[in-house]
Protein backbone atom coordinates (compact mmCIF):
# COMPACT_ATOMS: atom_id res chain seq x y z
CA UNK A 1 0.00 0.00 0.00
CA UNK A 2 1.31 3.44 -0.82
CA UNK A 3 2.18 5.97 1.84
CA UNK A 4 -0.48 8.28 3.19
CA UNK A 5 0.06 11.97 3.90
CA UNK A 6 -2.27 14.36 5.71
CA UNK A 7 -2.68 17.96 4.60
CA UNK A 8 -4.66 20.42 6.71
CA UNK A 9 -6.82 22.97 4.93
CA UNK A 10 -7.38 26.48 6.26
CA UNK A 11 -10.83 25.36 7.42
CA UNK A 12 -10.38 23.10 10.43
CA UNK A 13 -13.59 21.27 9.57
CA UNK A 14 -12.06 20.04 6.32
CA UNK A 15 -9.26 17.57 5.88
CA UNK A 16 -7.78 16.35 2.67
CA UNK A 17 -5.96 13.06 2.54
CA UNK A 18 -3.60 12.47 -0.37
CA UNK A 19 -2.56 8.92 -1.17
CA UNK A 20 0.35 8.54 -3.54
CA UNK A 21 -1.19 6.30 -6.18
CA UNK A 22 -0.86 6.29 -9.93
CA UNK A 23 -3.55 8.52 -11.41
CA UNK A 24 -5.67 6.85 -14.12
CA UNK A 25 -4.66 7.72 -17.63
CA UNK A 26 -6.43 9.80 -18.88
CA UNK A 27 -25.82 14.64 -31.59
CA UNK A 28 -28.32 12.23 -30.75
CA UNK A 29 -32.10 12.44 -31.02
CA UNK A 30 -33.93 13.07 -27.76
CA UNK A 31 -37.44 11.72 -27.37
CA UNK A 32 -39.55 13.78 -25.03
CA UNK A 33 -41.51 11.51 -22.76
CA UNK A 34 -44.25 12.80 -20.47
CA UNK A 35 -43.37 13.49 -16.85
CA UNK A 36 -44.16 10.59 -14.51
CA UNK A 37 -47.79 10.37 -13.48
CA UNK A 38 -48.59 11.25 -9.86
CA UNK A 39 -49.92 7.70 -9.63
CA UNK A 40 -46.37 6.42 -10.14
CA UNK A 41 -45.33 8.32 -7.03
CA UNK A 42 -48.24 7.29 -4.84
CA UNK A 43 -46.74 4.45 -2.82
CA UNK A 44 -43.51 6.23 -1.96
CA UNK A 45 -45.21 9.58 -1.42
CA UNK A 46 -47.73 8.13 1.02
CA UNK A 47 -44.98 6.37 2.95
CA UNK A 48 -42.89 9.53 3.05
CA UNK A 49 -45.83 11.61 4.25
CA UNK A 50 -45.98 9.55 7.44
CA UNK A 51 -42.41 10.64 8.20
CA UNK A 52 -42.83 14.26 7.13
CA UNK A 53 -43.56 15.70 10.59
CA UNK A 54 -40.56 17.54 12.08
CA UNK A 55 -38.53 15.33 14.40
CA UNK A 56 -36.16 16.93 16.91
CA UNK A 57 -33.85 13.91 16.67
CA UNK A 58 -33.63 14.01 12.87
CA UNK A 59 -30.70 15.62 11.06
CA UNK A 60 -31.23 16.41 7.38
CA UNK A 61 -28.25 17.00 5.09
CA UNK A 62 -29.00 18.55 1.70
CA UNK A 63 -26.26 17.96 -0.87
CA UNK A 64 -26.30 19.86 -4.17
CA UNK A 65 -24.27 19.02 -7.27
CA UNK A 66 -23.83 21.07 -10.44
CA UNK A 67 -21.75 20.54 -13.56
CA UNK A 68 -18.78 22.13 -15.30
CA UNK A 69 -17.58 25.43 -13.86
CA UNK A 70 -14.93 27.22 -15.92
CA UNK A 71 -13.97 30.50 -14.28
CA UNK A 72 -12.03 32.03 -17.15
CA UNK A 73 -11.41 31.24 -20.80
CA UNK A 74 -9.03 29.93 -23.40
CA UNK A 75 -6.84 32.88 -24.42
CA UNK A 76 -7.48 32.09 -28.10
CA UNK A 77 -11.19 32.82 -27.72
CA UNK A 78 -10.74 36.57 -27.67
CA UNK A 79 -11.78 39.02 -24.97
CA UNK A 80 -15.12 40.28 -26.30
CA UNK A 81 -18.09 38.63 -24.55
CA UNK A 82 -15.70 36.42 -22.58
CA UNK A 83 -15.93 35.44 -18.93
CA UNK A 84 -13.09 37.86 -18.21
CA UNK A 85 -14.91 40.76 -19.85
CA UNK A 86 -18.09 40.05 -17.89
CA UNK A 87 -16.06 39.92 -14.67
CA UNK A 88 -14.46 43.29 -15.41
CA UNK A 89 -17.79 44.89 -16.36
CA UNK A 90 -19.97 43.57 -13.59
CA UNK A 91 -17.76 42.31 -10.76
CA UNK A 92 -17.41 38.78 -9.45
CA UNK A 93 -20.73 38.54 -7.66
CA UNK A 94 -22.55 39.03 -10.96
CA UNK A 95 -22.07 35.36 -11.82
CA UNK A 96 -23.75 34.03 -8.68
CA UNK A 97 -26.90 36.18 -8.67
CA UNK A 98 -29.30 33.30 -9.28
CA UNK A 99 -27.50 30.44 -7.56
CA UNK A 100 -26.97 32.02 -4.15
CA UNK A 101 -30.59 31.51 -2.99
CA UNK A 102 -30.27 27.78 -3.71
CA UNK A 103 -26.73 26.92 -2.66
CA UNK A 104 -26.68 29.04 0.48
CA UNK A 105 -29.73 27.20 1.80
CA UNK A 106 -28.31 23.71 1.37
CA UNK A 107 -25.64 22.04 3.48
CA UNK A 108 -22.96 21.00 1.00
CA UNK A 109 -22.53 22.06 -2.64
CA UNK A 110 -20.06 20.58 -5.10
CA UNK A 111 -19.20 21.37 -8.73
CA UNK A 112 -16.58 20.30 -11.24
CA UNK A 113 -13.93 23.04 -11.44
CA UNK A 114 -12.77 22.78 -15.04
CA UNK A 115 -10.15 25.49 -15.13
CA UNK A 116 -6.93 26.67 -13.54
CA UNK A 117 -6.74 29.75 -11.33
CA UNK A 118 -3.29 31.10 -12.06
CA UNK A 119 -1.28 33.89 -13.64
CA UNK A 120 1.30 31.43 -14.96
CA UNK A 121 1.92 31.57 -18.70
CA UNK A 122 3.58 28.16 -19.15
CA UNK A 123 0.91 25.95 -20.62
CA UNK A 124 0.28 22.45 -21.85
CA UNK A 125 0.38 21.56 -25.54
CA UNK A 126 -3.29 20.89 -26.22
CA UNK A 127 -6.25 22.38 -28.06
CA UNK A 128 -8.15 24.03 -25.19
CA UNK A 129 -6.46 25.53 -22.12
CA UNK A 130 -8.63 27.26 -19.55
CA UNK A 131 -7.31 29.85 -17.14
CA UNK A 132 -8.82 32.40 -14.78
CA UNK A 133 -7.35 34.90 -12.36
CA UNK A 134 -6.74 33.49 -8.86
CA UNK A 135 -9.18 36.07 -7.48
CA UNK A 136 -11.98 34.23 -9.30
CA UNK A 137 -12.02 31.69 -6.46
CA UNK A 138 -14.08 34.31 -4.63
CA UNK A 139 -16.92 33.51 -7.06
CA UNK A 140 -17.20 30.07 -5.47
CA UNK A 141 -17.52 31.67 -2.04
CA UNK A 142 -20.16 34.13 -3.25
CA UNK A 143 -22.08 31.27 -4.84
CA UNK A 144 -22.19 29.12 -1.72
CA UNK A 145 -20.06 26.38 -3.30
CA UNK A 146 -18.31 24.35 -0.62
CA UNK A 147 -16.04 22.01 -2.55
CA UNK A 148 -14.84 21.31 -6.09
CA UNK A 149 -13.75 18.27 -8.04
CA UNK A 150 -10.30 18.59 -9.62
CA UNK A 151 -10.22 15.25 -11.44
CA UNK A 152 -10.70 16.42 -15.00
CA UNK A 153 -8.80 17.06 -18.22
CA UNK A 154 -8.16 20.78 -17.56
CA UNK A 155 -6.61 20.72 -14.08
CA UNK A 156 -3.09 20.82 -15.54
CA UNK A 157 -3.75 23.15 -18.48
CA UNK A 158 -1.06 25.44 -17.05
CA UNK A 159 1.14 22.60 -15.85
CA UNK A 160 2.24 21.99 -12.28
CA UNK A 161 2.48 25.68 -11.38
CA UNK A 162 -1.06 26.28 -12.55
CA UNK A 163 -2.26 23.38 -10.42
CA UNK A 164 -0.41 24.64 -7.35
CA UNK A 165 -1.81 28.14 -7.83
CA UNK A 166 -5.32 26.73 -8.17
CA UNK A 167 -4.98 24.84 -4.88
CA UNK A 168 -3.64 27.97 -3.17
CA UNK A 169 -6.55 30.04 -4.50
CA UNK A 170 -9.07 27.51 -3.19
CA UNK A 171 -7.40 27.34 0.21
CA UNK A 172 -7.49 31.12 0.50
CA UNK A 173 -11.28 30.99 0.13
CA UNK A 174 -11.71 27.92 2.37
CA UNK A 175 -13.10 25.95 -0.58
CA UNK A 176 -12.67 22.20 -0.21
CA UNK A 177 -11.18 20.23 -3.09
CA UNK A 178 -10.88 16.59 -4.05
CA UNK A 179 -10.12 14.36 -7.03
CA UNK A 180 -7.64 11.79 -8.29
CA UNK A 181 -5.59 11.00 -5.16
CA UNK A 182 -7.19 13.71 -3.02
CA UNK A 183 -9.97 12.71 -0.66
CA UNK A 184 -12.10 15.25 1.19
CA UNK A 185 -13.92 14.85 4.49
CA UNK A 186 -16.13 17.63 5.83
CA UNK A 187 -18.21 17.81 8.99
CA UNK A 188 -21.75 19.05 8.29
CA UNK A 189 -24.19 19.32 11.22
CA UNK A 190 -22.18 16.66 13.00
CA UNK A 191 -22.37 14.32 9.99
CA UNK A 192 -19.20 13.31 8.14
CA UNK A 193 -19.46 13.90 4.39
CA UNK A 194 -16.74 12.45 2.17
CA UNK A 195 -16.05 13.33 -1.47
CA UNK A 196 -13.99 11.62 -4.17
CA UNK A 197 -13.33 12.38 -7.83
CA UNK A 198 -11.96 10.45 -10.79
CA UNK A 199 -11.39 10.67 -14.52
CA UNK A 200 -13.41 7.76 -15.81
CA UNK A 201 -12.25 7.32 -19.39
CA UNK A 202 -11.66 3.57 -19.07
CA UNK A 203 -13.07 0.86 -16.83
CA UNK A 204 -9.68 -0.47 -15.74
CA UNK A 205 -8.85 -2.73 -12.82
CA UNK A 206 -6.43 -0.06 -11.54
CA UNK A 207 -9.15 2.56 -11.37
CA UNK A 208 -11.67 0.18 -9.84
CA UNK A 209 -9.17 -0.79 -7.16
CA UNK A 210 -8.53 2.86 -6.35
CA UNK A 211 -12.25 3.63 -6.12
CA UNK A 212 -12.89 0.70 -3.78
CA UNK A 213 -9.86 1.53 -1.62
CA UNK A 214 -10.77 5.22 -1.37
CA UNK A 215 -14.35 4.48 -0.36
CA UNK A 216 -13.15 1.94 2.20
CA UNK A 217 -10.67 4.48 3.61
CA UNK A 218 -13.32 7.18 3.98
CA UNK A 219 -15.64 4.74 5.75
CA UNK A 220 -12.86 3.80 8.18
CA UNK A 221 -12.35 7.50 8.84
CA UNK A 222 -16.01 7.82 9.77
CA UNK A 223 -17.74 9.00 6.60
CA UNK A 224 -21.53 8.85 6.91
CA UNK A 225 -22.14 9.98 3.31
CA UNK A 226 -19.80 9.43 0.36
CA UNK A 227 -20.22 11.42 -2.85
CA UNK A 228 -18.28 10.37 -5.97
CA UNK A 229 -17.67 12.63 -8.98
CA UNK A 230 -16.68 11.17 -12.35
CA UNK A 231 -15.34 13.13 -15.31
CA UNK A 232 -16.25 10.74 -18.11
CA UNK A 233 -18.20 10.04 -21.27
CA UNK A 234 -18.19 11.55 -24.74
CA UNK A 235 -18.60 15.25 -25.43
CA UNK A 236 -22.05 16.22 -26.75
CA UNK A 237 -23.40 12.70 -26.23
CA UNK A 238 -26.76 12.60 -24.48
CA UNK A 239 -26.53 8.92 -23.54
CA UNK A 240 -23.96 7.41 -21.14
CA UNK A 241 -21.63 4.83 -22.62
CA UNK A 242 -20.88 1.39 -21.21
CA UNK A 243 -17.84 2.64 -19.29
CA UNK A 244 -19.89 5.28 -17.49
CA UNK A 245 -22.55 2.78 -16.51
CA UNK A 246 -20.02 0.21 -15.35
CA UNK A 247 -17.99 2.65 -13.25
CA UNK A 248 -21.03 4.39 -11.77
CA UNK A 249 -22.57 1.10 -10.70
CA UNK A 250 -19.23 -0.17 -9.42
CA UNK A 251 -18.88 2.91 -7.20
CA UNK A 252 -22.32 2.23 -5.73
CA UNK A 253 -21.47 -1.45 -5.26
CA UNK A 254 -18.30 -0.35 -3.45
CA UNK A 255 -20.23 1.80 -0.98
CA UNK A 256 -20.75 5.22 -2.58
CA UNK A 257 -24.02 6.94 -1.65
CA UNK A 258 -24.35 9.25 -4.67
CA UNK A 259 -22.54 9.38 -8.02
CA UNK A 260 -22.52 12.47 -10.25
CA UNK A 261 -20.86 12.97 -13.62
CA UNK A 262 -19.70 15.64 -16.04
CA UNK A 263 -17.62 16.22 -19.20
CA UNK A 264 -20.16 15.65 -22.03
CA UNK A 265 -21.16 19.38 -21.81
CA UNK A 266 -24.80 18.33 -22.22
CA UNK A 267 -27.13 16.68 -19.75
CA UNK A 268 -27.58 12.93 -19.55
CA UNK A 269 -30.10 10.85 -17.66
CA UNK A 270 -30.33 9.71 -14.05
CA UNK A 271 -30.42 6.10 -12.90
CA UNK A 272 -31.67 4.65 -9.64
CA UNK A 273 -29.36 1.73 -8.92
CA UNK A 274 -29.79 -0.43 -5.83
CA UNK A 275 -31.70 2.37 -4.14
CA UNK A 276 -29.04 5.01 -4.87
CA UNK A 277 -28.66 7.54 -7.67
CA UNK A 278 -26.22 7.93 -10.55
CA UNK A 279 -26.45 11.31 -12.30
CA UNK A 280 -24.57 10.60 -15.51
CA UNK A 281 -24.01 14.17 -16.71
CA UNK A 282 -25.01 17.47 -15.17
CA UNK A 283 -23.85 19.34 -18.28
CA UNK A 284 -22.28 22.78 -18.21
CA UNK A 285 -23.04 25.20 -15.40
CA UNK A 286 -20.99 28.38 -15.06
CA UNK A 287 -19.05 27.64 -18.18
CA UNK A 288 -16.51 30.14 -19.49
CA UNK A 289 -15.32 27.63 -22.07
CA UNK A 290 -17.93 28.54 -24.70
CA UNK A 291 -19.43 31.94 -25.48
CA UNK A 292 -22.60 30.54 -27.02
CA UNK A 293 -23.18 26.77 -26.81
CA UNK A 294 -26.17 25.58 -28.80
CA UNK A 295 -27.53 23.58 -25.85
CA UNK A 296 -27.78 25.73 -22.74
CA UNK A 297 -29.83 23.29 -20.67
CA UNK A 298 -28.47 22.11 -17.34
CA UNK A 299 -29.72 21.21 -13.88
CA UNK A 300 -28.83 21.04 -10.22
CA UNK A 301 -29.27 17.70 -8.50
CA UNK A 302 -30.09 17.74 -4.80
CA UNK A 303 -30.44 14.84 -2.41
CA UNK A 304 -31.51 15.03 1.22
CA UNK A 305 -29.91 12.45 3.51
CA UNK A 306 -31.73 11.92 6.81
CA UNK A 307 -30.24 10.72 10.09
CA UNK A 308 -32.15 9.62 13.18
CA UNK A 309 -30.19 9.56 16.44
CA UNK A 310 -26.97 9.56 14.41
CA UNK A 311 -27.98 6.70 12.12
CA UNK A 312 -28.88 7.02 8.46
CA UNK A 313 -32.53 6.35 7.66
CA UNK A 314 -33.96 4.78 4.51
CA UNK A 315 -35.77 7.98 3.57
CA UNK A 316 -34.94 9.22 0.05
CA UNK A 317 -35.68 12.74 -1.16
CA UNK A 318 -34.27 14.33 -4.30
CA UNK A 319 -34.79 17.48 -6.33
CA UNK A 320 -33.96 18.00 -9.99
CA UNK A 321 -33.83 21.77 -10.54
CA UNK A 322 -33.86 22.77 -14.24
CA UNK A 323 -31.40 25.54 -15.12
CA UNK A 324 -30.07 27.38 -18.14
CA UNK A 325 -26.36 28.19 -18.11
CA UNK A 326 -27.13 31.81 -19.01
CA UNK A 327 -29.71 34.34 -17.85
CA UNK A 328 -30.14 35.39 -21.50
CA UNK A 329 -30.99 33.13 -24.42
CA UNK A 330 -28.98 34.81 -27.18
CA UNK A 331 -25.53 33.97 -25.80
CA UNK A 332 -23.73 32.70 -22.73
CA UNK A 333 -23.39 35.39 -20.08
CA UNK A 334 -22.04 32.85 -17.55
CA UNK A 335 -24.86 33.58 -15.12
CA UNK A 336 -26.68 30.26 -14.55
CA UNK A 337 -30.36 30.73 -13.83
CA UNK A 338 -33.09 28.36 -12.61
CA UNK A 339 -35.96 27.93 -15.04
CA UNK A 340 -39.69 28.21 -14.38
CA UNK A 341 -42.94 27.41 -16.13
CA UNK A 342 -42.83 25.82 -19.55
CA UNK A 343 -39.06 25.96 -19.88
CA UNK A 344 -38.56 24.16 -16.57
CA UNK A 345 -41.09 21.52 -17.62
CA UNK A 346 -39.32 21.07 -20.96
CA UNK A 347 -35.92 20.47 -19.35
CA UNK A 348 -37.46 18.11 -16.79
CA UNK A 349 -39.11 16.12 -19.58
CA UNK A 350 -35.78 16.01 -21.37
CA UNK A 351 -34.03 14.55 -18.32
CA UNK A 352 -36.79 11.98 -17.79
CA UNK A 353 -36.66 11.04 -21.48
CA UNK A 354 -32.89 10.63 -21.42
CA UNK A 355 -33.16 8.58 -18.24
CA UNK A 356 -35.57 6.22 -19.99
CA UNK A 357 -32.80 5.43 -22.49
CA UNK A 358 -30.87 3.90 -19.57
CA UNK A 359 -33.69 2.21 -17.66
CA UNK A 360 -37.14 3.07 -16.30
CA UNK A 361 -36.78 6.45 -14.51
CA UNK A 362 -37.91 5.25 -11.08
CA UNK A 363 -35.91 8.05 -9.47
CA UNK A 364 -38.69 10.52 -10.31
CA UNK A 365 -40.87 8.96 -7.62
CA UNK A 366 -38.56 10.37 -4.93
CA UNK A 367 -38.75 13.99 -6.06
CA UNK A 368 -40.01 16.54 -3.55
CA UNK A 369 -40.77 20.22 -4.02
Amino acid sequence: MASVFLFSCSNAADRVVEEVLAAPTAGQTIEHLPLPSPIDKMAIASASAKQAAPNPNEVRITISAAGDVTLGRDENYGYAYSFDEEAKKHGLRYFTKYIEPIFKKDDFTTVNLETTLTTSTRKASKTFRFRGHPSYAKILTYGGIDAVNLANNHTYDYLQQGYKDTIASLKKENIGYFGRTLRLMKTVKGIQVGALGYEGWSNTSTLRKQIANDIRTLRKQGADIILVHFHWGVERSYVPNSTQKALGRFAIDSGADLVVGHHPHVVQGIEEYKGKFIVYSLGNFMFGGNKNPSDKDTFVFQQVFSFQNGKRTAKKEIRVIPFRISSVTTRNNYQPMPLAGGEAARVKRKIVSLSAKIKKPTWAAYEVK
